[in-house]
Parts: C-alpha cells; sequence; structure tokens
C-alpha cells in the first residue's frame, strides 16, 4: 500500500463533526452557580475532525466523511474545517438542522474537562454514490465509530481495496465488534471496554480474537500498551505542563494515521515507532487551551 503521493499521504476520515464551545474556568459550577470563563474557543470539533484536521497539520491531504448540515452554525463548522485544510464531504448537506454541540468545561488547575454533546444522534447517514472511489484515492482510512453503519460500509470497501483502516476506539457501541472485521489497526482509551473486558491485557486480547492485527490502549499520561504479531510492548508519554486535555485522543489518532500512511509494511518496531510520535504530538496540544493553540507552534 504505498501513498498515491509520496510527499503527500492522503487519508479519509469517517465519524463525527460537532461544533465545540469550549470555555476555561476555574472550577466546575455547582447546581445554580453562575460563573465567568477565563477564555472561550468556538471551533468544529468531533473526534474525526480533530483527526482530520491533525493529519492536515501534520502535511496530509485530509478528506472528512460526516454529517453537519446547512444550518448557518452547521456551515461555520464546515468552513472552520476548511480553512485548516480539510475537504468536507457532508451527506447531511440538506439538513436545516443545527449540528451537534459539545459543551466542555476545562478546569485551569488540572486541565481535566467536563463535556456534553448530542454526538451523532441527529443524522442517519448512508454510504453516499462514489463512495469506493474515495476510498480507492486515499491511503489510510480512519474511523471514530460514530455514524456506525457508514463506517462499517466504508471500512469494507477500504479492505477491498486494500487500504489500512485505523480504529479510534473511545467507546464500546452497538456495531462495533462487526466493524473491527474490516479493521488493520485499533488504538483504544481505557473506556473502551468490549463485552466481558476489564483490564488493558484483556482489550488486546479480544481485538485479536477479532481480527485486529495491531492494536493499543491510550490511558492519558500513563504508558501505551500495545500488540502485534509475535508480541507487544509499551510506549511512554511525554510528560508535558497539561493545560488542557480536550481532544489529545484525536490528536493522537491523526498523528497516528499520519504515520502509518506511509509505512507500506508494518513492522513492530514501525508501530511502536508510530505510537511514540503520535503520542509526543498529542502531549504537545495538551499544554494549550482548546483544540487550536497548539496548531501555531512548531
Amino acid at each position: 500500500m504505498e501513498p498515491t503521493n509520496s510527499r503527500r499521504p492522503g487519508g479519509l476520515f469517517v465519524g463525527l463533526c460537532t461544533l465545540d464551545v469550549i470555555q476555561l474556568v476555574d472550577h466546575v459550577p455547582r447546581s445554580d452557580e453562575k460563573l465567568t470563563a477565563r477564555e472561550q474557543v468556538v471551533a468544529a470539533g468531533g473526534p474525526a475532525a480533530n483527526a482530520a484536521v491533525t493529519f492536515s497539520h501534520l502535511g496530509g491531504a485530509a478528506r472528512l466523511l460526516t454529517g453537519i448540515g446547512c444550518h448557518p452554525l452547521g456551515v461555520a463548522v464546515a468552513a472552520d474545517l476548511r480553512e485548516l485544510g480539510v475537504r468536507v464531504s457532508d451527506l447531511a448537506a440538506g439538513s436545516t438542522q443545527p449540528p451537534a454541540v459539545s459543551s466542555v468545561l476545562v478546569t485551569e488547575s488540572s486541565g481535566d474537562r467536563a463535556v456534553a454533546s448530542t454526538n451523532a444522534a441527529g443524522h442517519r447517514l448512508m454510504p453516499p454514490d462514489g463512495l469506493d472511489a474515495w476510498v480507492a484515492a486515499c491511503d489510510i482510512v480512519e474511523f471514530d465509530g460514530h455514524h456506525m453503519g457508514l463506517a462499517t460500509a466504508t471500512a469494507r470497501l477500504a479492505r477491498a481495496a486494500g487500504r489500512r483502516t485505523v480504529l479510534d476506539g473511545g467507546s464500546w457501541k452497538p456495531g462495533t465488534e462487526d466493524l473491527l472485521r474490516s479493521i488493520d489497526v485499533a488504538v483504544c482509551s481505557d473506556a473502551f471496554r468490549p463485552p466481558g473486558t476489564s483490564t488493558p491485557a484483556d482489550v488486546l486480547r479480544f481485538l485479536q480474537e477479532h481480527g485486529v492485527v495491531w492494536s493499543a490502549v491510550s490511558g492519558g499520561g500513563r504508558p501505551i500498551t500495545w500488540a502485534g504479531p509475535g508480541g507487544g510492548g509499551t510506549v511512554d508519554v511525554p510528560a508535558v505542563r497539561v493545560a488542557d486535555t480536550l481532544g489529545a485522543g484525536d490528536v493522537l489518532h491523526g498523528a497516528l494515521t499520519h504515520h502509518l500512511a506511509t509505512q507500506r509494511h508494518l513492522t513492530p518496531y514501525g508501530f511502536g515507532e508510530a505510537l511514540r510520535s503520535a503520542a509526543a504530538v498529542a502531549s504537545r496540544a495538551c499544554t494549550s487551551f482548546g483544540t487550536r493553540a497548539w496548531l501555531q507552534g512548531p
């Protein structure tokens, strides 16, 4: 699977896009409490969208397959992504409903975040005509597990076309087991718990039993545990002064997808180095507030 353009790999990202309203606060307000935020960021968000932004920032050509709609807020979301180099294919372009909104409170002292979101509940997306051509035109396809029917159909096409597939396993969702049949690489959060699992080792074993060749479990600042053919290992996450953890996992997946898009054959060493490189990018993103400031750095 050589990249279609070795100097600029192409990635197709399938999943959720939201409007993120992110506010930096001294503490999460109690019932009936009002407080003034120290800072605010309003931007496009969602796991697949943030991963696509990262992929583009690192030099890739990113296409996001999602549902946004033509509501004025949705138009702003799509424009924000285009400004960051992401090509948006909106499968809900005719919808006049507002886009999914994520309300995020980030606690200044710790960087921890509290999130409320409607996620992908507002749209049921069908595979579009020409999807096979979009898959064939890219080098790698990444999924966040949202819009599951679309994800599963796209993953099957990618497997048939010989394109590497990557899953961002944020949480176990209905239909995930079917999607795994077409996934080559899965990197999951410690909140991803398939049926009958309770530890990262359980999760890695479950993924391998379901045909995922390369897998890993991340845990914030803790080492990433991974497994592949012939064994596995751990990758340390760089220690940084954390300002905001929002989107760190999304950045990890976007950076990993970019790294993997340039590798024809994966080896244990190569997979470990890809995780190490991606963890460094994600850690850097945690040193500033919001999901955009880190893009201005080196």
